[in-house]
């Protein structure tokens, strides 16, 4: 029998149900909403096809929020994207290998013609800052459509870091416009990748996930609110044992900060203006505008449950209640060829040519970043998101996760508060897989 149990202590309101066998994760969930700076979150996780974990809470008493709330997941939305074009490999309309001016022949100005999708998908590209800032207006999906985007995507010409031995570079923003203006090139029906999202995966699948959100639908969006500086470091100085809020230590924080600076630095090159007009802080990213316009890399706003529903039928090899959403050869394609590249000073990734990351098992010459990337990891595909969120699927236990916070601890950068869920629910998984076997 599911535990069910609903707790309100304070302003503290934690709601849901995990099933047997998931218990520690419920526990886990309650620890840390007593002792982590939260405000609100969501945690889902699907297993073996069935919805193993369901929890939503408010450490403000705020009502409003429930578990079809939808949050901006920031990156996150990089692996629906992702899931997208995996859908046009599908249908036989597109190839990770080929070059993008076989789909948009204007794409190739200025030295661009030889980039491949799989080169944008691993953020291999030169293109992950623009020299022109886009309009608000310009993302919406009409205006995607008049080629506001496409215009500026096409007079820009690839830039890499210099001295670096690496060509990836994380195109935060920048991988998903660029993406979206190849993907409504290639669907017949000309739609843009929140237009085929909402038609052919969230829709039949009943699942809150949204690149572009509707006017009926803001009012469901629950704002994201990142901690500041300077209180991440004051937490920072608090021994864990004594109560400190944020999962790292002030010395491990400035340590990544000494290791990221060099690379934050050159990509930012002198002269480059922030990616969209007005962009001037956090607060942005709550404006209603931005969260109607199509952002696939950064502006997914979703349910822990809607991402959950979706990496389990990724994890189900892209087939959901007899719906086959990619074929075995677009999944598997999706899925390969992962290379290992630094993508700045501290991060080495394993992007797929699909463009979803490949987490692996450490060795003892693995560097402290790449251990506390990858371990408890071990297995998943997917993402992550600023500040917290994480998407990801295990093909090998069949598990589908989402954890959907609005407290961003952006200096949280391997979002490691997420991940002892992760390495909860694969312990959990594991030890009943054992017992199956046995």
């Amino acid at each position: 029998m599911a535990d069910t149990r609903t707790e309100t202590s304070g302003q503290l309101h934690i709601r849901g149900r995990v099933e047997p066998g998931f218990e520690s994760v419920r526990q886990l969930f309650e620890q840390q909403m007593r002792t982590m700076a939260e405000k609100n979150v969501q945690l889902c996780a699907y297993y073996r096809g069935n919805k193993v974990v369901d929890l939503w809470a408010s450490a403000t008493g705020d009502e409003s929020f429930s578990a079809d709330s939808l949050v901006n997941v920031f990156s996150s939305g990089k692996s629906l994207e992702a899931i997208a074009v995996a859908a046009l490999v599908s249908k036989g309309l597109i190839a990770y290998d080929a070059r993008i001016t076989q789909y948009w022949p204007e794409f190739g100005a200025n030295g661009k013609d030889g980039l491949t999708i799989a080169d944008l998908m691993r953020h291999e590209a030169g293109l992950a800052n623009f020299d022109t800032s886009l309009d608000m207006e310009d993302l919406f999906t009409e205006n995607i459509k008049q080629n506001a985007v496409g215009r500026i995507i096409e007079a820009h010409a690839p830039a890499y870091r210099e001295g670096d031995d690496s060509k990836r570079e994380y195109h935060a923003l920048t991988r998903g416009w660029i993406i979206n203006e190849v993907f409504r090139r290639v669907d017949p029906a000309g739609r843009t990748i929140g237009e085929f999202l909402r038609e052919e995966i969230s829709g039949p699948l009943n699942a809150d996930v949204v690149i572009g959100v509707k006017d009926t639908d803001l009012q469901r969006v629950s704002k994201v609110v990142a901690l500041g500086f300077g209180y991440q470091l004051l937490q920072g100085l608090i021994p864990r044992f004594l109560g400190r809020r944020v999962v790292h230590n002030v010395f491990q924080v400035v340590g990544r900060l000494v290791r990221l600076l060099p690379s934050m630095i050159k990509s930012r090159r002198a002269g480059t203006p922030p990616p969209l007009t007005g962009m001037t802080g956090m607060g942005f990213f709550n404006e209603p505008g931005f969260a109607k316009g199509e952002t696939p890399s950064a502006n997914a706003n979703c349910s822990a449950r809607g991402l959950a529903k979706v990496a389990a039928m990724m994890s189900a090899g892209g087939k959901w209640e007899g719906r086959e959403f990619l074929s075995d050869e677009a999944w598997r394609a999706m899925h390969e060829h992962p290379v290992k590249a630094f993508m700045g000073a501290m991060l080495t990734t394993r992007f797929t040519q699909g463009g979803v990351d490949c987490f692996t098992p450490c060795t003892p010459q693995s560097s402290r970043a790449e251990r506390d990337f990858n371990e408890g990891r071990e297995g998943f595909y997917g993402w992550m998101g600023l500040g917290g969120s994480i998407f990801q699927w295990h093909p090998q236990h069949d598990i589908g996760f989402a954890f959907v916070p609005t407290s961003l601890h952006v200096m949280d950068f391997l979002n490691e508060r997420g991940k002892r869920y992760q390495a909860e629910i694969l312990r959990c998984a594991e030890t009943l897989a054992r017992k199956d076997g046995e």
